[in-house]
This record gives C-alpha cells, structure tokens and sequence, in this order.
C-alpha cells in the first residue's frame, strides 16, 4: 500500500535500507511515527494523513519490516542499540537542524522509550507520545520492586500482566513463530484483527506481514530477557512525553504506567476507551491529540493545555456531536463536553446559532470545535452529516440527540400537521441520528454512548402536551430498546428527562387551536413561569455526562422529574389524576 501523495527516500545505516515516507511540508514541525508488531508503517497511514496539513509527517519501515532490508544475520540484529542507530540515521536524513516530535505504538513505543532515555539521542527528540508500549527498563524495575516486596496487590499486578504477556513467551521459542506466521496465523491474521480488535476490514495490514512478523520476533529475543534482567537505572525520558493508554488493550496493563512519573517528570496522560490498535481504530482521536501536543510543545509549553472540566479523563479527545446545540440544552452540553476537553461538533438548524456554539466551545476548553447546519427531521440532510462527520472528523464517540420542539394545546385542537412536525423532530431527529450514527459506532467495534433528551413528560401524563408527551414518550422507549440491542457492542444508551428548565423552547414552542395573539401570550407567560422556576440547563448538561460515565438508562433531572419518575413507578393513580387537572392559560 502506498500513503497518498507520500514522498519516499531510502536511508542506509547499519548494513540496511530502510524505506522512508514524508507527507506534508518539511519547513513545519517533523512528527515521526514509529511502527509497532507485526506491523509496517502503513498502520500509520489514516495518522499521517491527518496530521500532514499541519506538520511534516514522517514514517519508515523497520529494519525488517515492510520495504527495509533485514540484517544478515537475523540474531543480534534487532538490539535497541541498532534501532537506534536507526532511528538518528533517519532523523538526521528528514531534519538535519531541528528535532523531531516521536510517536511510536506498540514495539514502536517501546524501541522509542530507548530513543529519548538514552544520551546520544539527547537534542534530537522534542516531544514523544507512547502508546502501547511500555519501556523494557522501566519495566524491569517495575517487576523487581514487585518481587522485593510481594504485597497481594503486587502479586495480582504480576500474575496479571504475566497472563497478559503469553505471546511473548511464545515468540521466544525457536523456529516456531516464524513456521506459524508464514503459514496459518498469517493468513488469518487480518480475520483475527477484524473481529477481535474490531480492526476495519480494507488494504491492511499489507502482503508484507509474513515476513514482517517473522523478523520481528527477533525485537523480542534480542531484547526482552536481557534488558527485563538487568534495566538501565539512568532510563529518564529527556523530552516531554505523552503517554496514550487505551483501556482495553490485551496485552498490557494499565498498571505498568503506575510510577511512570519517576522515569518522565514531564508527562501527560491520557486514557482512550479502546483496545490496542488504535493508529487503525481511532486515528482520528490520535492525531488530534498528537497535534495538540506537538502544538503545545513547539509553542513552548511542556505540556498541552489540560482540559480542567469534570471527567476530563472520560472525554478528553473523544468526538461528540450534540443536536439543538444553538441554545437551551443543547448548548450548554456542548460548553460541558468542551471544558472535558472533548471535540465537538455543534448541530443546529440554525446556523450562525450552531457557529457560535462551536467558536466558544474551542475558547472553553475543546479540542476542536465545528458547526454544522442540519435540520435532523430531514432523513437525507442527516445521512449527509454522517457521511462528513465520518469522513472529515471521524467515528462519534458520544451522540447527543437534543433536538426537539414544543407543542401545548388540546389533542382535539392539535391538527395532522401540528402531529407530523413534532414527530418529525422530537421522534424522527432521534430515530435518524441513532441510526446513522449509532451503526457507525457498531460497525468501528470500539463502543460508544448515545444520549437522547426525552422529558420528564414522557412519564408524567397531561393533557396539556398530548403530542409533546407522546413523541417524548417514544423517545424514552427507543431508548430502552436500543440500550437492550446495543448492549452487547458496548454501546451505551441513556434517555435524559429534564423538568421545567429554563430554556427558549418556551418561548418559541407551538400552541394549538388558538390565534396568533393567544400564542404568543402564552409563550410570555411559559416563558416567565420557567424563568422564575430558572433551573439552569447546565445542571441537565451536568447530568448528561455524569449520566454517561455511569451509563445510567434514564436520568431524571429536576426535582419535579424524578419525583414524577417515582410516582409513574410506585403510584402511577396518583399521576393520571392530576393529569387531568385543566392548567392555567
């Protein structure tokens, strides 16, 4: 496979060739990505693509993997030292007069840790981001402090991450791996990373795997056992690090980051709900955070500027599309999200509404910030947004469904017309958002939440709302059902049911059966009752998140809906007669 529009170079060094791609203009900031096993530089590709209108992207094949030559002989010829030498050759070859910003996943990772630990790559490395792939140093002192004071807690860490470092027993064993990977196991590798690390089906990993996992077994024997046996005690990181950790991998656990703060005082981390490929699951969540890093440090700081809202650590980077986000709720949870340090994507139908939404939510704290201008009862004009979302910022991590209308007014009042509209958006909105969205989540493998904005009314009966209630009702059934159905691919689904909040849906919502003059008093008069009760939407938006992080099926907001949640459960008599109690007008 060839990165698009990707501009190669072969370095020699060590008795190798190593093949080189740069993407992207050598006068901005180098960013080299190193691969990990058994993998080529291609695993970078949907990264680099990413990243190269900012920066000067730039990948190479290890020796042995992909279209670089392998050192004759194999043994011995895969030592950290050699891959540093590596390494250096190419820096020096794509910027000769400035460092490079390291990125490295996996063996990428850990053969990096050597490269900005060890003296004679001092001044070459500006910042390194580690993903999946722990130091073999600092691993050993991790299992020697481990051994010296076996604690219960210490032994289960141990026995843990022993369970979870099989392979590398295995790859340590002669002649075997190499007979495994050049026959069944490579060829079903590709079948094993789709449907076990939900890895998207396509042109990787490349025809070069084979060999390249035959190769690169020697990254382990040349340098697992000796370096976990004696690690280096001055292996201190001499640049800032950012350390990615995705929650699910399965083949390290997060506990070998504990005191990674002694080995790299500058350090930022990071959390990723995902499992261990993610250059090929989540690239788009990668290279934002890389940016933001590389960005950071190129301006001077040591360390991004952190997300300082609550649960940053839950949606920090994630990708969040929030739907009515112009005002009310909507809005609010946009500014949430943002303090979280999430990405956002603002929708509304009002545009220059939804604009603002986005320019403040990057002022407050987002990753980034985009508007998009959609009205969510249109079915093609929602297919179209997924479609670009996709494509131009990735996979939602978090679907906010927010978009809704009011209607008020009698059901004999209420026309056909006046039914189709909020249907169209309180029901429709969600319906097409759950599903587009929703099967891109599904279909990455990775999980996700959805979060829909139902109403306290969907429990509480009326005859105020007749339409408004239904539609709010069905959304909070969806909701159930979906949450039963997506269930099992980790896909989080939560009905949020506000009260009275102080909102513009007031003042704008429809009443039924009277003329222009009525309506309009009584939007006045809605509006000023929710104004005095002046329960604020940041409160919901709280609730969204915290509804999120503890995946909760329905999230009563207000006091007067979770004492109306109560009673449609324990005494729903009691709800359906004050149902019947005429409003005043």
């Amino acid at each position: 496979m060839t990165l698009r529009g990707a501009r190669e170079r072969w370095v020699r060094t060590g008795g190798v060739e190593l093949c080189v791609a740069e993407l992207g203009d050598p006068d901005r900031p180098t960013v080299l990505l190193v691969h990990g096993y058994p993998d080529s530089k291609e695993v970078w590709s949907e990264v680099a693509v990413r990243l190269a209108d900012r920066f000067h992207v730039v990948l190479y094949d290890v020796r042995g993997h992909g279209r670089s030559t392998a050192p004759q002989p194999l043994r011995g010829g895969f030592t950290l030292e050699k891959l540093t030498d590596d390494f250096l050759a190419v820096a020096d070859a794509v910027s000769p007069d400035r460092p490079v910003h390291l990125v490295g996943h996996d063996w990428g990772s850990v053969q990096s840790w050597e490269f900005v630990t060890v003296k004679r790559a001092e001044g070459r490395i500006a910042s390194f981001t580690s993903m999946s792939g722990p130091s073999l140093d600092h691993f050993g002192h991790w299992i020697q402090r481990r051994m010296k004071r076996p604690t219960p807690r210490r032994v289960g860490q141990l026995l843990g991450q022993g369970a979870k470092s099989w392979y590398v027993y295995l790859l340590h064993t002669p002649v075997l791996p190499e007979l495994a990977w050049r026959g069944p196991l490579g060829r079903t590798w590709p079948r094993i990373l789709s449907r076990f690390e939900k890895v998207p089906a396509g042109n990787y990993p490349t025809s070069s795997l084979t060999s390249d996992a035959a190769h690169g077994a020697w990254l382990y024997r040349d340098n697992v056992r000796p370096r976990l046996r004696r690690p280096r005690a001055d292996a201190y990181a001499h640049a800032p690090v950012q350390l990615i950790t995705p929650l699910g991998d399965a083949f390290l656990s997060e506990r070998l980051y504990d005191e990674l703060e002694l080995w790299a005082p500058q350090l930022t981390r990071r959390t990723l709900p995902a499992k261990h490929w993610v250059p090929r699951t989540r690239p788009d969540q990668l290279a934002s955070w890389v940016g933001e890093f590389v960005t950071s440090v190129e301006g001077g700081r040591q360390e991004p500027v952190s997300a300082t809202g609550p649960h940053a650590d839950r949606f920090g980077g994630q990708l969040v599309l929030i739907t009515g986000a112009g005002s009310g709720i909507g809005r609010a949870t946009a500014y949430a999200f943002a303090e979280a340090g999430a990405r956002v994507v603002a929708v509304d139908r009002d545009g220059e509404a939804a604009a603002r939404t986005a320019e403040m939510s990057r002022l407050v704290g987002a990753t980034d910030a985009w508007a998009e201008t959609v009205d969510v009862s249109d079915e093609q004009a929602m297919e179209k947004l997924a479609a670009k979302v996709a494509t131009e910022y990735g996979v939602v991590d978090v679907l906010v469904n927010n978009a809704g209308i009011g209607l008020a007014g009698s059901f004999l009042d209420t026309t056909s017309d006046d039914w189709r509209k909020v249907l169209d958006v309180n029901l429709w909105g969600v319906i097409h958002g759950c599903r587009l969205f929703g099967k891109q989540m599904a279909e990455r493998g990775q999980g996700g939440h959805i979060v829909n904005t139902a109403s306290a009314a969907a429990f509480q009966p009326t005859r105020a709302l007749p339409a408004y209630s239904t539609s709010k009702a069905a959304v909070l059934m969806l909701s159930e059902c979906l949450r039963a159905e997506l269930a099992e691919q980790g896909i989080g689904v939560t009905a949020i049911c506000p009260g009275l909040v102080n909102t513009n849906i007031t003042s704008t919502a429809r009443h039924a059966g009277v003329d222009a003059a009525e309506e309009a008093r009584r939007q006045k008069k809605s509006a000023r009752l929710y104004g005095m009760r002046n329960y604020p939407p940041e409160k919901v938006a709280e609730a969204i998140l915290r509804g999120i992080v503890n995946n909760e099926a329905v999230v009563p907001v207000t006091p007067e809906a979770r004492g109306a949640h109560l009673l449609s459960r324990f005494a729903p008599g009691m709800l359906r007669r004050l149902a019947r109690v005429k409003p005043p007008m």
